[in-house]
């Protein structure tokens, strides 16, 4: 019998398959048997919409977001580009705006462009 994986997503093991899925009943999360061997071979940063980022890779800001040590907002829309990935982390990526630079942003909040 095949060992049953953790949630790549909350790292519970608390899991089950429904046919070809696994599911985490605790963050209802979904993955197939291929998404669970890619991530557990290396941290896989996603958007919001669930789609893989990589170094270099552009992505938008889907809502207005306050800004941390600036007046300035990050309206949604806002195009950010050259991103780069944060060592060890899944939730979070760092990049410039055209008005702020140094920006470390988390991932639920972007979509790839």
């Amino acid at each position: 019998m095949a060992a049953i994986p953790s949630c790549p997503q909350c790292g519970l093991d608390n899991t089950y398959a429904d046919g070809a899925l696994w599911i985490c009943p605790d963050c209802a999360h979904e993955w197939t048997e291929e998404e669970g061997a890619e991530a557990e071979a290396g941290l896989v940063v996603r958007d919001s919409n669930g789609n893989p980022l990589a170094a270099g890779d552009t992505v938008v800001v889907i809502k207005d977001l306050k800004v941390k040590g600036s007046s300035i907002p990050l309206k949604q829309g806002t195009v950010i580009r050259n991103i780069r990935l944060v060592e060890g982390d899944a939730e979070h990526i760092e990049g410039n705006s055209d008005k702020i630079k140094g920006l470390v942003l988390k991932t639920q909040f972007l979509r790839k462009a």
